[in-house]
This record gives C-alpha cells, structure tokens and sequence, in this order.
C-alpha cells in the first residue's frame, strides 16, 4: 500500500509539473494564458519590481538549495527515498505556480520591439526551439528520473531504480548544459521586450548560471577526473569548435553527465 500511495503520488507530482510548465511556457511568452509576464493587475512600479525580485530569489533559493547534495542528506532523514525527487518536484510547482499568480506587470517604456516581420518570426523560432532543445535534453539523460516517475515505479514494482551514469547523448557532446541553454534562447528570443520581461530574463539568467556553478560542483564530487576532463573539451552553454572536431572523428564524446 505504501508503495502505491507514493507512485500515485508521483505521478500527481508529474502531471501537476507537466501542466505548470505548459503554464509557464505561454506565461515567459505572452502567449495564450490569462495572466503573463506582462499582462496582469496594475500596481505601482516600485512594488511591481520589488514583487517580481522576491519571486525570482524565491524560485532560485527553493531549486538550488533543494538540488544540493547536503541538503538532499538532510532530506532523506524526513522523506523516504523513493518520492524524494517527486517532492522536490511538487516544491518547484509550487513556487512556480505563486510566480504566475503573484507576478506583477511592470507600467515602463519598452525596451526593444522588432517591427520587422521576418525578423520577429525568426525570434518566435528561437522561443520555441529553446523550448523544444531543453524538453529532448530531459529525455537525452533520462526525463522520468529527473520528475521522479522513474524512482515512484521502481518503488512500487520492487526493483532498485539504476544510479546515474556518466554519458553525454547528442546535444550533450557539444554544451554541457542544453537544457540550460534551451531556456536561455527562449527568455531572450522575444520580438518585444519590456521592462518586466527584461527582469525576467535576467532574474532566470543569473539563476542558471549560479545553479551551474553548484551543479558542476557536486559532478566534479561525483565523477571526479571524468567531467574534469568533460568540462576542458566541451563549452558549457555555447559549442566550442574543438567539440564539434573532436565529434565529428570520433563519432562520440570523451566523457558525460548524468
């Protein structure tokens, strides 16, 4: 029974992060949802800004903090095993889902707006291939381990869930980081930019590049001289020449992540 409750536990978990994230997509592009980056509730610029700053601190702390190996020790004193990644799942929901409801437009002149047609919907590309490069990532290393479906099942059909393994599929032998660099091109592939997406961009931008700097902290922990040597080769977010070279010869990647 036990083990029942925590797969349907973990696959709620899943599904609520499937549909905030779907959320989130239209939300960071101004597209299709009722409130959005920059379409909500007037409020004044001061506390539309100081709003979105304690929101943006609040998803960085709760991710980076959540995803640290100390931390995930401390955890597992209170939380079993098996739903440990579902519950951080459930945690980034919620702080996502208080962003969407909580963020407040920002009333400021626009920063940039591309008139150009072509241009624009080359932009519009952009947004939808970073999405489209961080959501194959997740399924390049393995998307059900990363949401927690794959540890809820183990647990309920008796098997021990298989421990990460260093290897670098596809976009994985060019960057270190695709999924990152998904969402990158995505926040900052828009043909209009206002203030409020502006401080988005950027709140988003500077978690990810802290978060890489503690991710590739507890690699070097784990795998040692293999992603030292992974991180010499290959580009963290954008390819290096020497990788696509060193690729194309040998069909594969030195090293890889988990």
């Amino acid at each position: 029974m036990r083990a029942l409750l925590s797969f349907v536990y973990g696959l709620l978990a899943y599904l609520a992060s499937t549909a905030t994230l779907l959320y989130f997509i239209g939300f960071s592009g101004n597209l299709w949802v009722p409130r959005s980056v920059d379409v909500g509730p007037g409020a004044g610029w001061m506390q539309a800004v100081g709003t979105d700053v304690a929101l943006l601190v609040l998803f960085g702390v709760q991710h980076s903090v959540m995803a640290r190996r100390g931390f995930k020790r401390w955890w597992a004193q209170l939380v079993p095993a098996v739903i440990e990644r579902s519950t951080f799942v459930v945690a980034t929901c919620v702080v996502l889902v208080l962003m969407l409801r909580l963020w407040l437009p920002i009333d400021a002149p626009v920063v940039w707006r591309v008139e150009h047609e072509s241009i624009a919907a080359l932009l519009w590309g952009l947004f939808g291939l970073g999405w489209l490069v961080a959501l194959v990532s997740t399924f390049l290393l393995n998307h059900f381990e990363l949401f927690g479906l794959q540890q809820v099942f183990a647990g309920l059909t008796g098997r021990t869930a298989p421990q990460g393994e260093f290897r670098t599929p596809l976009f994985y032998r060019y960057v270190r980081h695709p999924l990152y660099a998904g969402f990158l091109l995505s926040f900052w592939s828009v043909p209009v930019m206002t203030l409020g997406r502006l401080l988005f961009a950027l709140g988003f931008s500077a978690y990810i590049l802290i978060g890489i700097a503690f991710e590739e902290r507890d690699l070097l922990v784990q795998f040692g001289e293999r992603h030292r040597a992974y991180r010499r080769q290959v580009g963290m977010l954008i390819p290096r020449g020497r990788a696509f070279r060193q690729a194309a010869r040998q069909g594969r990647p030195p090293v890889a992540k988990t």
